[in-house]
């Protein structure tokens, strides 16, 4: 029988004030697709206190590493990158018109700031937009989209534009910072999935805070290129060659209007870890999963996934020759928007979780289902 909400768990918390000032300092750096370096410079400074060595690949993917030498390798992932855009075309006037660097949504642009990344430095720009004053009356308003939004640098030719150091290739990403919303809600652009990020480094410093001594090697993946097909996954799964697979990203927090549950899942900010059934899902594992929630009393909530998670958990359940994968999703608002919202107890509920996890997980396991 489910506990009554006065019998529930008190809440255990985690992220500490130390922890929260890297977090935020995390989020508020830029970290586009393809663009990563900087953000994993940071996060491997923060993670070096409490792994024995790292490794950093040629595309970027950062992989902080416990007990190098031991045989059974386990991986905890999450992904690095956040949507951006890419200078596409300058006009004769100056004006700029972009393309998508993973799944930036073009109906959020207009009226955006942005952060024009160029080799002279960052250059300000704003996505304009014509004045309701000025959109015929009585027709069909003209809806953002790519072909229409455009960016305003302060320029009134491509010379002028070329001279601030932009060019095609360069990368956008919007101003958005962290905040704290009504104490409840981390809040920010890229909390998809820096958060992961941020996460899966708490579960480092938590082990070495409770100087855990674990049977088997760690390996703390923050992969590059998730946004554009799994692409850092892929790349560092046939490197480390893992035995297990532990992935965290956001899921859709499916409470706020427009989304439909039938399709999306009945799922809420502030409930818990999500756990996920899809084909990559290696069941066994999975059991594992939700034993270490239940003997833990950590909430968590049930996700359905078709016919792929869409996660970097599909990467490395199919690299090499097969590794047992599993997926604990962190509920989400907003995604891909620059207002993205994760709820603070979620956040320490996924770190407690995959923490839980790794405890229960022997040397040599065999996850098989027929042996």
């Amino acid at each position: 029988m489910a506990k009554k909400k006065s019998e529930a768990s008190e809440h255990v918390a985690v992220v500490n004030k130390a922890s929260l000032s890297f977090f935020e300092k995390y989020i508020n750096n830029p970290s586009p697709t393809g663009f990563e370096w900087k953000g994993q410079e940071l996060w491997l400074e923060y993670i070096k206190p409490y792994i024995d060595d790292y490794y950093v690949d040629n595309y970027g993917t950062a992989v902080g590493i416990i007990n190098k030498k031991a045989e059974y390798k386990v991986v905890i992932e999450a992904h690095a990158d956040e949507i951006s855009w890419f200078v596409n075309y300058i006009t004769s006037d100056g004006l700029i018109y972009v393309i998508r660097n993973g799944g930036s949504d073009h109906q959020i642009a207009p009226s955006k700031r942005v952060n024009i990344h160029t080799d002279k430095g960052i250059v300000k720009a704003v996505f304009g937009w014509p004045a309701i004053h000025t959109r015929s009356a009585g027709e069909k308003e003209e809806a953002p989209t790519l072909k229409n939004i455009f960016l305003d640098c302060g320029c009134t030719s491509k010379e002028e534009v070329e001279k601030l150091g932009i060019h095609v290739g360069c990368v956008i990403t919007y101003e958005d910072e962290f905040m704290v919303l009504n104490d409840r809600y981390y809040v920010g652009r890229a909390l998809d999935n820096r958060a992961g990020g941020f996460m899966i480094a708490e579960v480092a410093r938590l082990l070495k805070e409770n100087k855990v001594k674990l049977p088997f090697g760690l390996y703390i993946v923050n992969a590059v290129q998730e946004e554009i097909g799994l692409r850092g996954a892929e790349m560092i799964a046939h490197h480390i060659k893992p035995n297990v697979a532990i992935v965290t990203d956001v899921t859709h927090d499916t409470q706020t209007p427009m989304i439909n549950k039938i399709s999306q899942g009945d799922l809420a900010c502030g409930k818990g870890p999500v756990i996920s059934y899809a084909p990559a899902v290696q069941n066994n594992l999975n059991k594992l999963l939700i034993k270490a929630a239940e003997k833990a009393e950590i909430p968590f909530q049930r996700q359905a996934s078709s016919r792929s998670t869409g996660t970097d958990t599909d990467a490395f359940a199919y690299s090499n020759d097969g590794v047992p994968s599993a997926l604990i999703s962190l509920p989400l608002r907003y995604m891909h928007t620059t207002v993205e919202m994760i709820h603070k107890q979620d956040v320490d509920n996924v770190i407690r979780l995959i923490y839980e996890t790794l405890l229960n997980i022997k040397a040599g396991q065999d996850f098989r289902y027929i042996k």
